[in-house]
């Protein structure tokens, strides 16, 4: 009991706190000049796959030296995936929320570095209500939404009749810690630049993986993230932007015996800014199955996901991005996943 008062108590801490930020800038800071069209910063939010270092794929410029960026990312993910086989079992029903605080800096010219401190939290789905609404009135079916307890947190699997994992109690904690750095390789830093950067991220062990909120394992990535802008005349500007890599990871605790220890993934995404305040987005993540030997498409299956959204520029240094994603491969992501995402240049 001790443990779901806490985990309700910090979860509200932070996301009241995480709402007094954003309220205060969206009140004090009127819009201005500068808006940047970056990717999203949001990755699967699945209980299984969330676990493991996937980064958000970051922009293809590198801070200029002495520059930082202070960011607090936030996003609520609301699952629902019922599967099973002779041989397994698997309710992935609730709602998982990541506040992640993060810091990046210009250690020299062209290298940045950073750290992103996550807290996890896993509760009943207290937007079955909204999401059942939605996928009725758009024609998307319930998918037996309807017929399943609502509110409800259970995320089990069982496999040859040995339970492998539940987590059906509330709780919440600080996630995996990461370390990212960044290598600029391209940028013409012109008014439409053309821009290409190495990223690389260190996820740490710091999560509790018996909650589902870290994997127990270190796991190393490295990609590449690129983008493209073009001026539109008096339409304002458009950028495309993609990125592609690799996620290495070590033996963890979760599913350990089907985990594998590498995955691929990528994104492709366009923004079109039509005032300077404003950007208009959308991307696309996918990455490669993270565990083996499955025939469940929650555990052995890739995933694709679509984002759609936008950017408000406060200030040239102040931006505020929104966004909503859907899971185009079913079962493999979040049913709906509703992403914010504060930035702050210095």
């Amino acid at each position: 009991m001790r443990v779901n008062r806490w985990g309700h108590r910090a979860r509200n801490l932070c996301l009241g706190g995480g709402a007094v930020a954003l309220w205060v800038v969206v009140a004090l800071t009127p819009p201005a000049q500068g808006a940047e069209i970056t990717p999203f910063r949001t990755v699967n939010l699945s209980p299984v796959v969330q676990i493991f270092g996937l980064p958000a794929i970051g922009t293809a410029t590198v801070l200029p030296k002495g520059g930082g960026e202070a960011s607090l990312v936030f996003d609520a993910a609301n699952n629902f995936a019922i599967d099973e086989t002779p041989r397994e079992q698997i309710v992935l029903d609730g709602e998982t929320y990541r506040l992640a605080l993060g810091l990046r800096y210009g250690i020299a010219r062209g290298i940045e570095g950073g750290i992103e401190v996550p807290f996890v939290f896993h509760s009943g789905g207290e937007l079955d209500g909204f999401v059942e609404w939605f996928h009725d009135s758009f024609g998307f079916g319930t998918g037996g939404r309807d017929q399943a307890p609502e509110g409800r947190l259970l995320y089990a699997y069982t496999r040859d009749g040995v339970q492998q994992f539940r987590v059906d109690h509330p709780n919440g904690g600080i996630g995996d810690i990461r370390l990212t750095g960044g290598i600029r390789l391209y940028d013409d830093e012109s008014a439409a630049p053309r821009a290409l950067a190495l990223r690389a991220a260190l996820k740490l062990p710091t999560g509790n993986s018996a909650k589902l909120r870290g994997s127990g394992s270190v796991d190393g990535s490295l990609w590449l993230t690129g983008s493209d802008d073009y001026r539109l005349g008096g339409w304002g500007h458009a950028t495309l932007f993609a990125a592609a890599g690799a996620t290495v990871m070590s033996k963890g605790d979760v599913l350990e015996g089907q985990q594998k220890n590498v995955a691929a993934f990528g994104s492709l995404g366009a923004g079109w800014s039509p005032f300077d305040w404003l950007v208009l987005k959308v991307q696309t993540n996918w990455h490669s199955a993270l565990y083996r030997g499955s025939s469940l498409r929650e555990l052995d299956a890739d995933t694709l996901q679509i984002i759609g959204g936008g950017t408000i520029a406060f200030t040239r240094s102040t931006a505020l991005d929104l966004g909503v994603s859907e899971d185009l491969n079913v079962k493999t992501s979040p049913d709906v996943a509703f992403h914010l995402a504060l930035t702050q240049r210095f």
